[in-house]
């Protein structure tokens, strides 16, 4: 039974895609069987993964408010993930879950139709604490927060984090917080690393080890379509990733 993992953090611009793309391409090269589901309307999660816009017919929209079965969506991507696809409908998904019985729990009821097939499930939410957030982390075992070594960055999370626990009370006891992750770090601002210390004080062992620097290469793959380990493997962008799937692995191994 695939472990799902909802990677999300309220604040834009903090490698969260990113990081959910690189993720799963760098799983992969680990021989894991993984599947990206795209909660995002803006749908960079698919675009990036090397999907066009508009050039399916089904996707997470459809999942959520349609009348159709996961597997009727799920698509094949050249960095060898399955994709659940998203684009600008999924914006209308948010207006017409709110009338829906247990609106909350659908993805969840509707992972239950793949999730035998993966190894992982990553789900990469949007920038806000949304309803379909919410779906995300009712449905996750699991809860990778990506963030930047910036001003704030402590308070940024602070919400998300009370919202993982009231969903840990009521609708889901067994999520976890797996770790977080420092992202876009640049090793020579003084800013970075007094607040990269500040995250390993405050979230300890849940702090992962690997961290993700600022890279050019990094930052032009999406625009290929492609994840940076498929678009230059030896930048340290992608070796980093590949750190990250190693370090991820190993966790879930000692967990």
């Amino acid at each position: 039974m695939g472990e799902i993992v909802t990677i999300s953090n309220q604040k834009g611009g903090v490698g969260k895609t990113t990081t959910t793309i690189n993720l799963a391409a760098s799983l992969v090269r680990s021989r894991q069987r993984v599947l990206l589901v795209d909660l995002d309307p803006q749908g960079n999660a698919t675009v990036g993964s090397g999907v066009d816009r508009g050039a399916f017919e089904v996707g997470t929209y459809d999942l959520l408010v349609g009348d159709i079965v996961i597997t009727e969506g799920i698509l094949s991507t050249e960095p060898g993930f399955d994709l659940m696809p998203a684009d600008g409908d999924l914006a209308g998904a948010l207006v017409e879950l709110v009338e829906m019985p247990a609106r909350e729990r659908i993805l969840s009821d509707a992972l239950l139709e793949c999730r035998h097939l993966y190894d992982y499930i990553l789900i990469d939410c949007p920038p806000s604490l949304s309803l379909l957030t919410l779906n995300a982390l009712v449905a996750a075992d699991a809860v990778l927060i990506p963030m930047q070594c910036e001003y704030y960055a402590l308070e940024g999370v602070t919400a998300l984090l009370e919202t993982i626990s009231k969903v840990r009370e009521g609708l889901n006891p067994g999520i976890r917080l797996m770790g977080v992750v420092r992202t876009m770090f640049d090793g020579r601002n003084t800013l970075s690393n007094e607040v990269s210390d500040q995250l390993r004080e405050y979230f300890g062992e849940q702090l992962f080890r690997t961290i993700i620097p600022r890279n050019i290469r990094l930052a032009e793959a999406p625009s290929f379509g492609k994840p940076v380990i498929d678009y230059d493997q030896q930048c340290v962008g992608a070796q980093a990733y590949l750190a990250l799937a190693g370090e991820f692995l190993s966790r879930e191994e000692s967990r």
